[in-house]
């Protein structure tokens, strides 16, 4: 019995350790996204969530469109495809919100 804890204290703190990982990568640079005309002319605003894949040298290395107008989803997705963050020595993802 304590050797089985003992390896879900190892298993958990693994897990614990690659969560805490993916959510203290820092944005080095980032980029406002442009505000699309139509979305204008409907006074549309919103926040559109993303989930993007970072690779280890901090590029953008895939982005999936989770919710918010569709209008601004494009807008995002490329502004969010150029940000780049720290470096790291492995890949990680990160939930992303763009707000309009």
């Amino acid at each position: 019995m304590t050797k089985l804890m003992y390896i879900l204290l190892w298993v958990s703190l693994l897990v614990g350790s690659a969560v805490a990982a993916d959510q203290e990568r820092k944005v080095v640079r980032s980029q406002e996204p442009e505000y699309p005309p139509i979305a204008a002319r409907m006074n549309l605003h919103g926040t559109v969530k993303l989930k993007i894949w970072i690779s280890p040298d901090g590029t953008v290395r895939r982005l999936e469109y989770i919710g918010g107008h569709p209008v601004l989803a494009e807008s995002a997705l490329k502004a969010v495809k150029a940000w780049k963050y720290e470096a790291s020595s492995r890949e990680s993802t990160a939930m992303v919100e763009v707000k309009f």
